[in-house]
């Protein structure tokens, strides 16, 4: 009675939306990388305990960037990033996104929120949960906690949370939280520099859903991007919820951001955990 054939079985549990994992497949021999949420409890342990000691909260958020970009841009471009950052530090793990966020006034509806699929959250909620997410990582032996924020609407909030858990100590250990600037301000300052050095103007730039926006999202998954919808985006302008011109965004250019937002998160996280000449913090 037990001989039911493995493919009628799929094939039931496939209809129920169900599924098994396939013989030998890489989901039955998994070697944790830096994500958090893809460890289990004892391998974070472990790896806290081998050094792992630093903890990158990529923030993200769900907003409309006019026809040609998805809702949840920023969350996949926090994640992939700060995997680059961890990666490249090698002493870090990344928890997971925060994908709800402070995106303006949900009634009568304001900024983002007049557009559909945006979703926002008041700022004392955020903010406390920047505040217990640190606190939480502390307590599991994390000694600095960096919020990574892709948008520019909650730069203070982070700096406000990281205030707090840093004046009630952070936990055990002397944990520390930070906001880490230095990742806006590459994605935006610095790259905004690099496309005006490739001649691209100010207008076609942007600050939402332009062409710096657009290449950023390419160079970091492309599926984040309608190419069909790129024109209609550019002639909508501000009523489609675009401010910018990415008809000439590529991914090539996206890439010259990616580099910079990473390279300048991994010097000014090093740079914020050196130790002072009177502290005994580790480096």
């Amino acid at each position: 009675m037990f001989h039911l054939h493995i493919s009628v079985v799929r094939r039931a549990l496939a209809i129920a939306g169900l599924a098994l994992p396939l013989a030998g497949s890489a989901a039955s021999s998994v070697t944790p990388g830096v994500y958090l949420e893809e460890m289990t409890s004892p391998e974070l342990r472990d790896r806290i305990v081998a050094g792992a000691t630093t903890a990158l909260v990529p923030i993200g958020g769900t907003e409309q960037s006019g026809p040609h970009i998805v809702l949840g841009k920023h969350n996949v471009r926090a994640r992939v990033l700060a995997g680059r950052i961890a990666a490249k530090l090698g002493d870090a793990v990344v928890a997971p996104v925060v994908a709800y966020v402070p995106e303006g006034a949900i009634a009568p509806p304001a900024a983002h929120m007049r557009f559909a699929g945006t979703i926002s959250i008041p700022d004392a909620a955020f903010e406390a949960l920047l505040e217990s997410t640190a606190k939480s990582l502390c307590q599991h032996g994390i000694r600095d906690v960096f919020f990574l924020g892709d948008h520019g609407g909650y730069q203070t909030n982070e700096a406000r949370a990281a205030a707090r858990v840093n004046r009630s100590n952070g936990g055990a250990g002397g944990c520390r939280a930070h906001a880490l600037g230095a990742y806006y301000d590459a994605a935006t300052t610095t790259f905004n520099a690099d496309l005006k050095q490739r001649g691209f103007t100010d207008a076609e730039i942007g600050t939402h859903a332009g062409l710096a926006d657009t290449a950023l999202s390419l160079a970091v998954d492309p599926a984040l991007v309608r190419p069909a919808q790129v024109a209609a985006g550019a002639r909508g302008g501000v009523r489609a919820g675009v401010h910018g011109d990415p008809t000439r965004a590529t991914a090539d250019l996206g890439r010259v951001g990616v580099e910079r937002i990473v390279d300048a998160s991994v010097a000014a996280i090093r740079a914020a955990r050196a130790p002072s000449p009177n502290s005994s913090h580790r480096k």
